[in-house]
């Protein structure tokens, strides 16, 4: 009697589990190898993991993570398609779907063509990038009906093309509507991936995925975008202008006087001097000149008018110019020409 109920018991399921043996499966059908399901088999889920249960084609019961006696109680669904009354207890057929939840991450991303930006500086740039991003799935029913179908395994490799080619179409519309300069970019890839992701998630979630991140690695411009910003960097870095031709001057006539070549030496030494004297006289030439101190108005010491330098007699009085000063007999303060009384004391002069 026990080898008959062993035999009977080995035609049917009591036990289902799935233990992901791989990093890239995203869903696994259980093989039930023609073999029927026991009412009252242990379900086993674990973490990361969500159980479907298909009949015929159509999506039934969805179980998380825990373990399961299955009964017609927790199969609601299952129940109503196979029209199961009350109290049924027997063997059943069905399929059962593993769908893996857990984070695919480190997936690569890049652009094989440039993504055309408009730069309000340099107008319209070519754009090249790469980066990794993560992703998961996010409904399990939606991503069965959706991408998955009736295989018996799935993988990221199916998939990860899909996305690629969205994230690169989105991107050109993140970079357009982030608005930051292309001399900005590389100080930006923090924000403009954050601000990506924001526009990528509703474009993969129809799929039942989701992004979980997102990183930009690097961008590259074009080369001849490369030179325009190098020159720019090189100008903020020299400064003045003027003192830095100088230096490059002195610089110039230093190494050529170290020049052990002979003729050559001095012949560069002597070019480089000529450079130099030229810059230098440009330098004095572009800087303005010292401003000459203004000569002193002179005044008439009778009638006290403005005097042009150089007049002998007043145009408004006519006293002659050049008089030298009196000086009064009593305190000794110098007068004017021609004054009657000193302006220190009064005394009559």
């Amino acid at each position: 009697m026990g080898i008959f109920t062993n035999i009977i018991r080995g035609q049917f399921i009591d036990v289902i589990e799935w233990k992901d043996p791989s990093q890239n499966i995203m869903v696994y059908r259980y093989d039930c190898g023609g073999k029927e399901i026991m009412m009252g088999a242990q379900l086993t889920v674990r973490e990361s993991q969500v159980a479907i249960m298909v009949n015929e084609g159509q999506l039934a019961d969805v179980f998380g993570p825990g373990r399961y006696e299955l009964q017609t109680q927790n199969m609601p669904i299952l129940t109503a398609l196979k029209a199961w009354k009350y109290g049924f207890n027997s063997p059943f057929k069905a399929e059962v779907y593993f769908i893996n939840t857990r984070q695919f991450i480190d997936q690569k991303w890049g652009t094989s063509n440039p993504v055309m930006m408009r730069d309000a500086e340099f107008g319209m740039v070519r754009l090249l990038a790469h980066g990794i991003y993560s992703f998961a799935v996010a409904d399990p029913k939606v991503f069965l009906k959706e991408v998955f179908g009736t295989n018996g395994l799935y993988t990221t490799e199916y998939i990860t093309g899909q996305i690629k080619r969205t994230i690169v179409s989105g991107l050109s519309d993140a970079i357009a509507q982030s608005k930051i300069p292309a001399l900005d970019l590389a100080a930006n890839y923090d924000e403009l991936g954050s601000y990506a992701l924001s526009i990528l998630s509703p474009r993969v979630a129809s799929l039942g995925l989701k992004l979980t991140s997102f990183v930009i690695e690097n961008i590259t411009v074009p080369e001849e975008v490369e030179k325009a910003m190098d020159q720019r960097t090189s100008m903020g870095v020299v400064g003045d202008l003027g003192k830095y031709t100088q230096f490059q001057a002195a610089a110039a006539m230093r190494d050529a006087a170290n020049n052990q070549n002979g003729a050559a030496g001095m012949g560069a030494g002597f070019g480089a001097a000529a450079m130099m004297s030229q810059v230098m006289n440009q330098s004095m030439q572009q800087q303005p000149a010292a401003a000459q101190p203004a000569a002193a108005q002179t005044y008439c010491p009778k009638c006290g008018a403005p005097l042009t330098a150089g007049v002998k007699f007043c145009p408004q009085c006519g006293a002659k110019q050049g008089q030298s000063a009196s000086v009064c007999p009593q305190c000794g303060q110098e007068t004017a020409p021609g004054a009657k009384f000193c302006p220190q004391c009064g005394a009559r002069l």
